[in-house]
Formats: C-alpha cells, sequence, structure tokens
C-alpha cells in the first residue's frame, strides 16, 4: 500500500506533514492543552476544526503551486512565491526548526530516562544517532519510514482513545464537556500558523504528484490526517480536565490514570519514535535546501554532509532544551506564529492562488 501510486499521490503528503506536526508538543499532550483545552472542551473542539480547515486551504495551494512551478524544496517554493523577499520564510523556518528540535531533545530526553536506565543526556544523543541516520538514507527511504510509522501512531492513539471511550457513554455528561471559554478562535488560528510552517518542508514528496486534481485531493486530505490523532488525544484528555491543565507532560499523566503497564512502554516507545520522524523531516527539508543551492551550481552535495548537519542542528537543539518543554512551548512558538502568517500563510493565499489562477489560464488558451 505504501508504494501504490494512490497512496503516494493523495495519502504520503498528509502522513508526512502528520509526522513533522506531531513533534516534541503535540506528542506529549502539552501543545493541546496550551492551544486547545485550556479554552474548554467544547472550545478546544471547535479550534481544532478551524485549525484543520486553515490546514487544507493552504495546502492545498501550496501542493498546486509547488507541482505547477516543479518546486520541491522550500527554498525553490517561496522564491516562487515570495521573490526577491524569499529570505523572511528562510529566517521563519530556521527559528521554528531549531525550536521544535529543542522540544524534541527536550521531550525525548526526558521520555528515554523515563522508560530506561538510560541518562537524560545519553537518551538525547541516541535521538540525534537515530535522526541523522535517516537523513543520511534519502528522501525515499524517509517516506516510507514516516508514513508506516504514522501508521503505528494512529493505533496507539486509538487505543489510548479505546482506554477512555467509557467516559463519554454517561447518562447525564458533566457540564464541563459544553465548557467554551474566549479566545478559542485566535488560538486554534495561532496553532494552524506556526505548523503551517512546515508545509514546505514536505515538498520533497510532492514530484508524485502529476495533476491538479491529485494536488487539491492531497492538500483537503493532509488537514484532517494531521489533526485526527490530536482530536483522539482531546477526547481522552477532556477525561480529566479540568486538572490536567497544569501536568507539563499530559500523555504521563493520562498513562499513570489509565495504569496500564505494557500500553504505557508502547505508548512512550512509539513516542520517542515520532520525536525522531518529526526531527528527521525538517533536518531533511533543510538539507534538501541545501541540495538545490549544490544543483543550481552543477554539483551534487555529498552525502556525508546530510548526517553532519543533523548533528550540528540536534546539538543547537539540546542547548536550547534546557529552557524546559512548557517555556519552550508557551513562549518560544508564539513569538514567531505571526512572522509565519505574514511571510507565508497570507501570500500563499493570494499570491500563490493568483499564481496558480493565472498558470491555468495560460495553459486554457493555449
Amino acid at each position: 500500500m505504501l508504494k501504490s501510486k494512490l497512496f503516494k499521490r493523495y495519502f504520503l503528503p498528509g502522513f508526512l506533514f502528520q509526522s513533522i506536526v506531531i513533534g516534541g508538543g503535540y506528542g506529549t499532550g502539552r501543545e493541546l492543552v496550551e492551544y486547545f483545552l485550556k479554552y474548554g472542551p467544547l472550545g478546544g473542539l471547535f479550534g481544532m476544526i478551524l485549525t484543520t480547515l486553515i490546514w487544507c486551504a493552504v495546502c492545498a495551494v501550496t501542493f498546486e503551486l509547488a507541482r505547477i512551478t516543479h518546486s520541491f524544496d522550500y527554498r525553490t517554493f517561496t522564491r516562487q512565491l515570495l521573490n526577491r523577499w524569499w529570505f523572511f520564510y528562510e529566517i521563519c523556518y530556521l527559528a521554528m526548526m531549531l525550536l521544535g528540535l529543542s522540544v524534541i531533545a527536550a521531550a525525548g530526553g526526558s521520555i528515554i530516562e523515563r522508560i530506561s536506565s538510560i541518562p537524560y543526556n545519553g537518551g538525547v544523543i541516541g535521538i540525534m544517532f537515530c535522526i541523522g541516520f535517516l537523513v543520511f538514507k534519502g528522501s525515499s527511504f524517509i517516506e516510507n519510514i514516516l508514513s508506516a510509522w504514522s501508521l503505528i501512531l494512529y493505533a496507539v492513539y486509538f487505543i489510548l482513545f479505546g482506554y477512555t471511550f467509557s467516559f463519554f457513554l454517561t447518562e447525564s455528561p458533566p457540564p464541563f464537556l459544553f465548557e467554551i471559554r474566549q479566545g478559542w478562535a485566535i488560538s486554534g488560528i495561532k496553532y494552524a500558523a506556526y505548523n503551517l510552517v512546515v508545509i514546505p518542508a514536505l515538498l520533497f514528496c510532492i514530484r508524485h504528484i502529476q495533476t491538479r486534481k491529485e494536488a487539491f485531493g492531497a492538500g483537503f486530505l493532509a488537514g484532517p490526517i494531521g489533526i485526527i490523532p490530536a482530536f483522539l488525544f482531546l477526547l481522552a484528555m477532556t477525561n480529566y480536565y479540568p486538572s490536567i491543565l497544569n501536568e507539563t507532560v499530559p500523555a504521563n499523566y493520562i498513562l499513570e490514570m489509565i495504569g496500564s503497564l505494557p500500553f504505557q512502554v508502547i505508548f512512550q516507545i512509539v513516542l520517542v519514535g515520532t520525536l525522531i520522524e518529526s526531527g528527521t523531516g525538517v533536518i531533511h527539508a533543510f538539507n534538501e535546501r541545501l541540495s538545490s543551492v549544490f544543483i543550481e551550481r552543477n554539483s551534487q552535495m555529498p552525502l556525508y554532509l546530510r548526517p553532519l548537519i543533523a548533528i550540528g542542528l540536534l546539538t543547537l537543539a539540546y542547548l536550547g532544551a534546557q529552557f524546559g518543554l512548557e517555556n519552550l512551548i508557551s513562549k518560544g512558538y508564539g513569538t514567531v506564529t505571526w512572522a509565519v502568517l505574514f511571510c507565508y500563510v497570507l501570500p500563499v493565499i493570494s499570491v500563490g492562488v493568483w499564481k496558480i489562477r493565472k498558470y491555468k489560464r495560460i495553459h486554457f488558451t493555449q
């Protein structure tokens, strides 16, 4: 299935998007508390729906613009979109990449220390090695690994929801289930915006898409594929609302309340793998961006350079991880969210749509 043309053209972009987006904050539940659940269970659900709609629209336009301009790395794509101002996106991507990798390092080191006798620093080094290895293997290998692991992740999140499903079958649901707090819409937009910075990072897989129908189809599927695990996680966390709002790692809290030791181990192993695939995705995109420069100069990027760059970036991320998971998510992401809106989201839904319509008119009249 993972190698079929249908999967690669319609579903692969969505699974890669979900693989990169989930990261350390989404996967641990901290982001979902910060951007959704703290606005009430129903407010959080409305925020997720808004996030999904924005993701669908921006992914669809991005994929089609990448297809018609043959822009399969973010440097080429943003030069098509922003012309001489493309470097603004570069700044945002670098900031988000280092911030995201810091979250991954902080979460991964803590989880490995928790489930094994390996110390925190040893866990971080292990994650660095795994990411470096995957980055070295190249695009096709990364596509297969990330999409396969996403399916495993889906299964684990369905099981997590299954443990708390009985909570939603009570005859008289508690009043807080319908709680909506002011600010859910702005928070949904912010969450959508700062995650959208990674969409150009997965353009290496758009080379499989050949038609406008496939580009739009993949874009509209990417939103739901990216948000479904978060939705299941939100429902599971609702069972422990509002006490879970104060937990730094909500996933650990839920696992302790469930009390199933085998599932605790499985969930955290899968989460570590998810952190690795998220880090791999953003670093591979950065390498593809560097590779495009070598190609412009009629050269080829040396293979050894890819894992070296991964190690260098992860070393910087390790230093950033010292600020702590909660501070990185609550303060760091908000700082660059609005920059992403202005240098990518707004241009893609204005300039991007205009270029797609112009391309359609030119080819229709020929």
